[in-house]
């Protein structure tokens, strides 16, 4: 690891003059747990981390029945599986926080570092798009708001300007009957990162569906919808051939990677079956 200087600016508009002076030679430390890891592996050479350590309002959890969930940044994955409002109102998300990576990543590194590091084989990204997340993010230009299918742009790629720090990711409130599930696929129980994985968000009646958000992750660049399977189930009630239909779609419509941890045609079948899984394991119909 190389020599830099660790910087600690007390407010958000602060790290963003910082990043903007700094330029492409700084990165923001948040979590740290993928950051230190790339420097030790000299993959990154920082002259500067701009730390967000001193900034405690980022780490906030709120909810209010009209506004949603408000999930400050630098909240930590632990944070947000413990947090009493997210087991009580998102329980899906509490779910997929409690399994993020290991112990010490989930009591270390944080929600707003991972969807601006952008791997696509983490667990966050895909259960937010499911649930319609929005990303606030503040530079020296001011605040704007992202919708998560927009602020993640490629692999490893966000829409963050050099001089912009997320600083909240936001959650509509449950509509009456929202249910979800979020599913994942490791190799082997030693993995922490899941080869494929499935998020939805639901509005139920019993096993009539309403409407419904489906993400796929970890097997494609960047999370994505599927749009034809989300019409496909909408409006109808849900039997274990409807679920294998829909999962059929999915694995048709994804843009399935291709890697040293699998074949695109594995992930496809993967998430074929962590589909069927997941919509059959939701509504509750029986699945093979």
């Amino acid at each position: 690891m190389r020599d830099f200087e660790f910087l600690e600016p007390a407010s958000v508009a602060e790290a963003s003059r910082m990043l903007a002076d700094l330029g492409d030679s700084c990165r923001v430390f948040a979590g740290g747990t993928a950051l230190m890891l790339g420097m030790r592996q000299r993959m990154l050479t920082p002259s500067h981390l701009v730390s967000l350590g001193r900034l405690e309002d980022l780490r906030r959890i709120g909810f209010d029945p009209r506004g949603g969930l408000r999930i400050g940044a630098l909240a930590l994955h632990a944070d947000v599986a413990r947090s009493p409002v997210v087991q009580a109102h998102y329980p899906m998300l509490a779910s997929m926080a409690s399994r993020v990576a290991n112990p010490q990543v989930r009591n270390q590194g944080t929600i707003g570092g991972n969807l601006c590091y952008a791997d696509p084989a983490t667990d966050p990204p895909g259960c937010l798009m499911a649930l319609g997340a929005q990303i606030v993010v503040s530079g020296t230009g001011g605040e704007r708001v992202i919708g998560i299918e927009d602020f993640l742009v490629d692999y490893y790629v966000t829409a963050l300007a050099g001089d912009e720090v997320v600083t909240e990711i936001r959650l509509p409130p449950p509509a009456a009957g929202a249910d979800g599930l979020y599913s994942r696929f490791l190799r082997t129980a030693a993995e922490h990162r899941p080869l494929a994985s499935v998020a939805l968000s639901v509005r139920r009646e019993r096993a009539f569906c309403v409407d419904v958000r489906l993400a796929v992750g970890a097997s494609t660049p960047i999370p994505a919808r599927l749009r034809r399977a989300e019409a496909l189930l909408a409006g109808k009630t849900v039997t274990a051939e409807l679920a294998a239909e829909a999962a059929d779609i999915v694995a048709a419509d994804i843009n399935a990677v291709s890697d040293l941890r699998g074949s695109a045609s594995y992930r496809r079948e993967m998430v074929r079956v962590v589909a069927r899984r997941t919509i059959s394991g939701l509504f509750g119909v029986a699945s093979e």
